[in-house]
């Protein structure tokens, strides 16, 4: 069952921070559908949500999540993963257990396993992981993100050097940072973002740190004022997808407020590398992915990176197209000619996977 798309998203007043975590990710525009001949799958949902006691402060993922979104997830013809569709598992000798047991020893959370990553065995077989701050409860529900939805609990204030002690622990040369939607803080989490690159850089100066940060949505002045403090070494904020699909995949977020925040942050830190990234096979055309390389070079961004989008559970936003090879080669070549420093481009690419060779491609690691 096909339904017409909601219009993309408008820019919405800015959201105050003492907001209610929970109202806060339901707060904005839904405005009349429009006739478009591409189709979506989401429909209004005049419910917004089962009949079900709900508890804000638990975390909740897949149905539980997406059924209290004011849009729902409806389902299409499932598409046959193509062969160039491989997922590598961990291994028997890999060090897989090992660093889910060292995370769970220092109760931190990895976007690997929060978001179902299909690279989580490669990764932690080479012991290498995405650490995610501030919790495992976002306040936003995107409906391809797997991360679970909730009220957050409040700051850890011991994570930071929890964090910085399993990253020296581990001799990571590198690491990633990322974190949740904190939109019931009044910097958006960026004060926690600094004493956790603080407290790295403390006690593993060897380690070199990329944040991939959420929009900081209502509070961008103080966070980037804040994030000055200590930048990082890369700073990387996900686009994930092109503004007419913003509605559907990205409610509560808005694509020029995310360029703003890049070209911002770049403004003032003309030296730290910047990075985005964004999913493909959620209905977008070529040419909006073009336009939105485009856009990214004119607000500055250094580095890039594209995979497929795969969809977590049935109840997420379904795949509409799997990328062929050839279009993914097509978009690397785009890319440096538009004058990225580096381009990860291709099926199974992440925003964070292999972020160490990334960085190095774009010069910003020693090889």
């Amino acid at each position: 069952m096909l339904h017409r798309p909601m219009q993309h998203a408008k820019g919405a007043t800015p959201w105050p921070a003492e907001q209610d975590a929970a109202a806060t990710a339901l707060d904005f525009d839904m405005t009349t559908a429009v006739p478009d001949p591409s189709a979506t799958i989401i429909a209004a949902s005049a419910a917004h949500g089962s009949s079900t006691t709900y508890d804000p402060s638990a975390k909740q993922k897949a149905q539980a999540k997406t059924s209290r979104i004011p849009i729902k997830v409806v389902p299409i013809e499932k598409l046959k993963k193509p062969d160039w569709i491989r997922v590598k598992a961990a291994t028997g000798n890999s060090r897989f257990y090992e660093i889910k047991q060292i995370l769970r020893e220092h109760n931190l959370h990895t976007v690997c396993e929060e978001a179902s990553c299909p690279n989580i065995g490669e990764c932690f077989g080479k012991g290498t992981a995405t650490f995610m701050i501030m919790g495992d409860k976002c306040t936003r529900r995107c409906p391809f993100c797997d991360v679970g939805h909730g009220r957050p609990d409040p700051l850890d204030a011991e994570e930071p050097v929890n964090l910085a002690r399993t990253i020296g622990a581990l001799k990571l040369r590198y690491v990633v940072i990322t974190s949740v939607d904190r939109d019931d803080l009044r910097d958006g989490g960026a004060g926690h973002f600094v004493e956790c690159i603080r407290q790295v850089r403390e006690l593993s100066p060897q380690t070199q740190i990329e944040i991939l940060t959420p929009d900081f949505r209502g509070r961008l002045d103080r966070a980037l004022a804040i994030l000055n403090a200590a930048p990082p070494d890369v700073m990387n904020h996900n686009l994930e997808t092109v503004p007419r699909l913003y509605k559907e995949a990205r409610p509560g977020s808005d694509y020029a407020h995310s360029l703003k925040l890049l070209k911002d942050f770049k403004a003032l830190h003309p030296d730290v590398a910047t990075k985005s990234g964004l999913m493909v096979g959620l209905g977008e055309t070529e040419e909006e992915i073009l336009q939105v390389m485009r856009d990214l070079r004119a607000h500055d961004v250094d580095m890039l990176t594209i995979g497929q989008y795969l969809q977590p559970s049935e109840h997420h936003l379904p795949v509409r197209a799997y990328v062929h090879p050839d279009t993914f080669k097509m978009y690397e070549r785009e890319a440096y000619a538009m004058g990225f420093t580096h381009a990860a481009v291709g099926a199974m690419v992440r925003s964070s996977y292999h972020a160490d060779v990334q960085a190095q491609g774009a010069g910003v690691v020693a090889g």
